[in-house]
């Protein structure tokens, strides 16, 4: 690799360590959680964590549609609006991710940020993840994804649409411009998230709540600037256009279950030239040390442990359960739920719903498990 190229994927990577720290802070400092969002609502009828997931949901829709409507990056390239919608890997992945979860106390995101707290049961839970997803990706989990689940989608392209995205649909629906199209949707998806979430005055008047939301959603649109246009140029070597930094070799913003099986990757296969420090692998490091900087500073830092053999499995099953959904369904409530959901693809609304749908299940079981061993 050129110097300029090495450059390029150095300023890329550790831009995104620091994005990722500032998520990492803020997490810790708001308590921004997905499970414990869901978990709010079934257990207190709370939404105050909810609507702080939709806030960030409705800051990345609106950041990422200026960014492509402006021409400054192009979000079709990305992983999650091409055409083939493999629904139920979607569906699958989703609802296993959201199962696991629950059982792990956390997404993948907080796991990190827990670790960061001194959680040491989040580290164990990290470990099975990495690997998890490791074995999804290229190993035997692998085998059973491409061959059994993979294949079973929708090819849109086939049917004459480059997309699964809304905006893509929208325009072959209506006979309209793509462009019209994205504004349209994204307009509306962003106002009706944006009507939900400060309607409720309690969540307006509370200043935590309304940082998590903005800062998570505003550190996605980063992500898709600094790799989608920073880290776009030509490769000095193949005279080629490509993204630096990135493992896919597109355009990236935050997700951490793909981030954890790189992580563990790079740490098993050090002296492997042929891999590299990126902009995935700083995002998962950069959650911990911003989570373990803010913690530390507030000395709020305290090291957890397992309560018990019960409590080691729940978190144990939670990881494996994580890095294959996650992985399965290319993402987790961040990757999809928000990085993916910016792009206004249909599998990030499939993965988003299903995520909510397991981790809803395992709570009401585990409620009901309780109330009969009472």
């Amino acid at each position: 690799m050129s110097a300029t190229a090495s450059n390029l994927s150095s300023i890329v990577t550790w831009s995104g360590f620091g994005i990722a720290f500032v998520v990492g802070a803020v997490a810790q400092r708001t308590n921004f959680c997905t499970m414990g969002a869901v978990s709010d609502i079934v257990n207190m009828g709370s939404w105050g964590r909810m609507r702080m997931w939709m806030l960030a949901m409705a800051v990345a829709i609106a950041g990422a549609a200026a960014l492509h409507l402006t021409g400054q990056v192009d979000l079709a390239k990305s992983i999650y609006p091409r055409p083939n919608l493999a629904w139920l890997s979607f569906l699958l992945g989703g609802f296993v991710f959201g199962v696991g979860m629950t059982l792990g106390s956390g997404c993948g995101n907080k796991t990190l940020v827990r670790i960061g707290g001194g959680s040491l049961k989040s580290v164990v839970v990290l470990a099975f993840l990495a690997i998890s997803a490791y074995m999804t990706m290229k190993g035997l989990f692998g085998i059973w994804r491409v061959t059994w689940l993979d294949p079973i989608s929708i090819d849109l392209g086939a049917r004459g649409l480059p997309g699964q995205d809304l905006p893509t649909l929208a325009a072959a629906a209506f006979g309209i411009e793509r462009k019209t199209a994205h504004v349209a949707v994204a307009g509306l998806a962003v106002a009706a998230l944006l009507a939900f979430v400060f309607k409720d005055r309690d969540f307006r008047t509370d200043f935590d709540h309304v940082l998590g939301g903005v800062v998570v959603g505003a550190a996605v649109v980063a992500g898709w600037y600094l790799t989608g246009h920073v880290g776009f140029g030509e490769n000095p070597d193949t005279l080629e256009t490509t993204y630096f930094g990135t493992n896919s070799r597109t355009l990236e913003s935050l997700s951490f279950i793909a981030p954890a099986a790189y992580l563990l990757e790079i740490l098993l296969l050090w002296s492997d030239k042929s891999l590299a420090f990126t902009f995935t692998i700083a995002l998962a490091l950069g959650v911990v040390a911003g989570s373990a900087a803010y913690s530390l500073a507030t000395r709020t830092f305290r090291w957890e442990g397992f309560a018990s053999a019960e409590d080691t499995a729940n978190h144990v099953i939670g990881g494996v359960l994580m890095g294959f959904g996650g992985v399965l369904a290319l993402g987790c409530t961040i990757g999809q739920g928000i990085t993916g959901l910016s792009t206004l693809a249909v599998g990030s609304i499939i993965t988003l719903l299903a995520i909510v749908g397991g981790s809803w299940a395992t709570m009401k079981y585990q409620y009901w498990r309780l109330m009969r061993e009472a």
